[in-house]
């Protein structure tokens, strides 16, 4: 293949906001969704998604596939007292706040509001809201006192991390205390945009290269925690569930 053919493919992918497929066809994955996805998308989902299209971050946004397969695997593991740590403008968050039962909780963290409020009034307007306590600021801090609190270790069904990937160890170290055995972590970026297996002297986006290694060391270290059983999956960029096993 020519320079010129390798960069017209390139342009050809990643033309879907929040397109963060490790499918090697842009086509493929455009049927996926076309055919899977968008049409079993609530209408308070494709709205909030429509909205974080015209954000300058949207690229941080969860993908729509990733969105249906969260929303599938909390059904099926029937998680009523969830987490998550990175919300962003909230896609994730809507898609676990439709999925658990109407007394069904979500601690939702992240360090920023203003993002969080451009998803609220579709939040609000699906009615699943008052599932949702939000916290702004750190995420560690809040693990820690919540470790303080002996009922809430162990407590959690579920947790979904999106967040800074320096500090996704620091985390896992927290949540086995606090997700329940049985109870799932789902990391997300554990492929990291194909960066896992670049060479050295890839060119990379500063901010692909500065968190490559972390991503690296989690997916290492994840493969040897003897606490749980692991599947990483090709889903949006990468998402390792973690079931806790002791």
């Amino acid at each position: 293949m020519s320079s010129s053919e390798s960069e017209s493919g390139q342009q050809g992918r990643h033309q879907e906001v929040g397109h963060k497929s490790l499918l090697q066809s842009d086509a493929l994955y455009q049927y996926m969704l076309e055919t899977s996805v968008y049409p079993r998308e609530p209408e308070c989902m494709k709205e909030l998604r429509e909205i974080t299209a015209k954000h300058p971050w949207n690229i941080m946004t969860t993908s729509a596939d990733e969105g249906q397969f969260l929303n599938m695997l909390l059904k099926l593991i029937n998680a009523k007292n969830t987490m998550e740590i990175g919300v962003y403008t909230g896609y994730s968050l809507l898609a676990t706040a439709l999925a658990l039962p109407d007394d069904g909780k979500i601690l939702a963290m992240d360090i920023n509001r203003e993002n969080y409020e451009l998803g609220l009034p579709v939040i609000e307007k699906a009615g699943v809201a008052h599932k949702i306590d939000f916290r702004e600021g750190p995420a560690l801090p809040v693990l820690d006192l919540l470790l303080e609190d002996e009922k809430k270790q162990g407590s959690f069904d579920f947790v979904f991390v999106d967040a800074d990937k320096d500090n996704y160890l620091n985390y896992h170290k927290r949540l086995l205390e606090l997700v329940k055995v049985g109870g799932v972590i789902a990391y997300d970026n554990t492929l990291w945009n194909g960066s896992v297996v670049a060479p050295p002297d890839a060119p990379l986006r500063k901010y692909v290269r500065y968190y490559r290694d972390f991503v690296l060391d989690l997916n290492r270290a994840l493969a040897a925690d003897p606490r749980i059983e692991i599947c990483q999956l090709p889903v949006g960029d990468g998402v390792t569930l973690c079931r806790r096993i002791k």
